[in-house]
């Protein structure tokens, strides 16, 4: 699934650093790229300046999920790669704020659920493609201080991890990526004290790289940490024990809670 000239990406969350870069790097290898985000003129203004299209979207609304892919279809005749970037982290770092716990997850999780189900039909009648979901570092070492963005990311990844192998018969790659801090808004609070701390963050360049790496050769499931001085590499992920039959042999899983890929 190499990103050949006149593929069709759509990126949600598209106006933001990482989407920004993105678009770049994929203009650069004639690849047609949507940006979805909220709508709004900056927004428009952004997606124009990069010489991209634009549609507006919230990712919470997952009947919007569905016509916005299927614009997508309308317009430039299929996808082959959706890029479910959407995303947004918790501003209260002390007390629990439930409302804006639910927000995060619904944007952070369940975006990526409804961003999923709206691409899926179409990858399919492209002859398969790639879905590649933002994660973070947060979803594999929870951050303290926002509960809901770590409970959010942790749980796109484990979704990943659970649908990729169902798709691999239809030529659909689906992997994450897991940046740690990286040079977005997000941080913007917490800005001064990285710059005290000479703690690195990652450039939107680099996390971009990491997002044409997973569509051009992720392994279906994976989970890539890019960290600054690193790069993006695969996160191992431990086993559990697992069950011991009366004789002392490990148990076999049912076929039934196989995908037909497994069994």
């Amino acid at each position: 699934m190499t990103p050949n000239p006149g593929s069709v990406a759509l990126i949600t969350g598209g106006t933001g650093g990482f989407g920004r870069a993105l678009a770049t790097l994929l203009r650069e290898r004639e690849v047609t790229v949507v940006l979805a985000d909220l709508d709004s003129e900056a927004n428009r203004q952004t997606a124009e300046g990069l010489g991209v299209s634009f549609v507006g979207l919230d990712v919470t609304d997952r009947a919007a999920n569905a016509a916005v892919v299927a614009s997508v279809e309308a317009e430039h005749g299929r996808l082959d790669a959706a890029f479910l970037n959407a995303g947004i982290a918790g501003n209260s770092r002390d007390a629990l704020d439930v409302d804006e716990f639910l927000h995060v997850v619904d944007v952070d999780l369940f975006g990526v659920v409804y961003g999923t189900e709206a691409a899926l039909p179409a990858l399919r009648r492209a002859g398969g493609g790639s879905i590649v979901v933002t994660a973070s570092l947060a979803g594999l070492a929870p951050v303290a201080t926002d509960p809901g963005y770590s409970v959010a990311k942790g749980g796109a990844i484990a979704f990943v991890r659970s649908l990729a192998p169902r798709l691999v018969g239809d030529g659909i790659t689906m992997s994450a990526i897991c940046p740690g801090f990286a040079d977005t808004a997000i941080i913007d609070p917490l800005r001064d004290e990285f710059a005290a701390a000479d703690f690195p963050v990652l450039s939107a360049d680099e996390v971009a790289q990491a997002m044409l790496a997973a569509w051009a050769g992720a392994e279906p499931g994976a989970a890539y940490v890019v960290q600054p001085g690193v790069g993006a590499i695969p996160y191992k992920f431990k086993g559990v024990p697992a069950a011991r039959t009366a004789s002392g042999e490990t148990a076999a899983v049912p076929q039934a809670l196989l995908p037909p890929s497994m069994r």
